[in-house]
This record gives C-alpha cells, sequence and structure tokens, in this order.
C-alpha cells in the first residue's frame, strides 16, 4: 500500500493535521499566529545550518525553531510591541536562511520544497519521521492540556494554582518547534502557519469546549489534508498550497454554518 506515492502523501497530510490540530487551538486562544510563522521562519534557517555542518536536518529544524521561540520570549516585555518584535524576527530568519543557503555553493538544494513543502515526494522514512513527530506533539499536549488551557485563559489563576505561565508557554514553544519539524515536508515554511491556524479557526463556531475544539480542529485539518491532495491530483496544483486552500474553503463554510448552529 506505501509503494503509492499518492497514499503516502495522505498519510502524511493526516499526520500532520492530527499534531498541529490541538497546537493550533492554542495558538488561536493565544493569538500567537505571529509566533507560529517566526517559529517556522527559522526552519530555513535551520536547513542551512544543517547542511553546512552537515548535521542531521531535522535536530538542526528543531535547535533553529527552539532558539527562536525562546530569543521572542527573552525579548518580550522589554519596550517592543510583540507584533514588532515577531516580525522583525520572523523575517530576518527568514532572509537569512535564505541567504545561508544561496552560499553554500557545494550544496545543491530544493529551496521551494523547503518553502512550499514537497508531500508527493514523502519517502516511508518520512512518514515515520512525521508519525513520531506527531505522536510526541500530541502526547506532549495531552499531558500538559489541563496546565496550558488554565495559562491561557487566566495566567493569575494558573499562579494561584502553582502552575507558572512561563514554563507552559516553553512547553508550547518546544510543541510548535516540533510540528514545524515535521511539516516542513507537507506544506512547507511558509504555509505551517497556516495548517496551525486555519483549522482551529475553523472549528472554533462548530464547538463549545476546549476538546470538542481540538477534534474539530483535527477532523477538519485531516479533511482539508485530503480534499487539497485530491485537488491536486484533479486540477495539476502544488499540493501544499491546494491543502491551505481547502482548510480555507472549510473555514468559510464553518464562518458560514455557525452562526446557523448557536441560534439552535
Amino acid at each position: 500500500m506505501l509503494d503509492d506515492f499518492m497514499i503516502r502523501a495522505a498519510l502524511a497530510g493526516l499526520g500532520v493535521a492530527f499534531a498541529a490540530a490541538p497546537l493550533g487551538c492554542f495558538v488561536v486562544w493565544r493569538r500567537m499566529a505571529y509566533f507560529g510563522e517566526a517559529t517556522a521562519h527559522s526552519a530555513v534557517l535551520g536547513v542551512a545550518l544543517a547542511l553546512s555542518f552537515s548535521l542531521p536536518i531535522l535536530p538542526a529544524v528543531i535547535m533553529a525553531a527552539l532558539a527562536m521561540g525562546l530569543t521572542v520570549t527573552m525579548f518580550r516585555g522589554r519596550g517592543y510591541a510583540m507584533d514588532t518584535l515577531l516580525g522583525v524576527m520572523a523575517h530576518t530568519a527568514l532572509a537569512a536562511g535564505m541567504v545561508a543557503v544561496a552560499l553554500l555553493s557545494d550544496v545543491r538544494l530544493d529551496l521551494n520544497a523547503f518553502l512550499f513543502g514537497d508531500i508527493l515526494a514523502v519517502t516511508r522514512g518520512d512518514l515515520a519521521t512525521i508519525w513520531a513527530g506527531g505522536a510526541a506533539i500530541v502526547g506532549l499536549m495531552s499531558w500538559r492540556w489541563s496546565a496550558l488551557l488554565v495559562a491561557t485563559l487566566n495566567p493569575d489563576l494558573a499562579r494561584a494554582s502553582g502552575i507558572d505561565p512561563r514554563r507552559e508557554e516553553l512547553w508550547l514553544t518546544l510543541a510548535l518547534a516540533l510540528v514545524v519539524a515535521v511539516a516542513i515536508k507537507v506544506v512547507g515554511v511558509l504555509l505551517i502557519a497556516a495548517l496551525l491556524v486555519i483549522p482551529a479557526a475553523a472549528a472554533r463556531p462548530l464547538v463549545r469546549t476546549p476538546e470538542g475544539m481540538a477534534i474539530a480542529a483535527a477532523a477538519i485539518g485531516g479533511t482539508a489534508a485530503i480534499a487539497g491532495l485530491a485537488g491536486a491530483y484533479w486540477g495539476d496544483s502544488p499540493a501544499g498550497p491546494s491543502i491551505v486552500c481547502a482548510a480555507t474553503l472549510l473555514f468559510l463554510a464553518s464562518a458560514a454554518l455557525g452562526p446557523v448552529l448557536r441560534r439552535r
């Protein structure tokens, strides 16, 4: 079954969607869309550093994404608005990564595959990495779910309950780094933030509980992955952007259906 490249692509899309769903809910609740984008952009720099020092790409991407998240956390509250700081860091990381890749004269690299993904070229090894990383992310989110939820809704209540909001934010940064590492092959650096935010935003009007939102986001993300791949196959369009477009159509349908469900 795994000899068919479309089956491998579908499994890869589902793995990323299921991993990104619970994390995307926290990104939406915390209004961290730009934070996710900045973390994703750092992946290009991680790829360049991995190729420069002959290191495995996956750990290098995770470390670069973690470094970005920790840097933003460190500079926050020092006189800079959060959106300004994230804008500076995101564009700097992306530009520095592209310059570093261009300077690698002895390495041939398809930069478009990292920017927009190449899900149709996923191998069995990539599938194992995606699903192992996805399982780690789901396990981490399940373990920290209650603490993350309290820290997100009310940091003061979290402190009174013995929960350190900064520590929970670090766990969230780690999960974001893992998502970036496993999703870069599927949708690419430029579209990872969209896959985090859009399914969670689409799920929000349809449910009443945080757990229900995470489950609905996973279902919407998985549906978008399959629908986007089908659209790419029949329309001969890029697979990664097609998945994001499918997710956007589901978001629009959810936005139209949400008020009807609330009235009922």
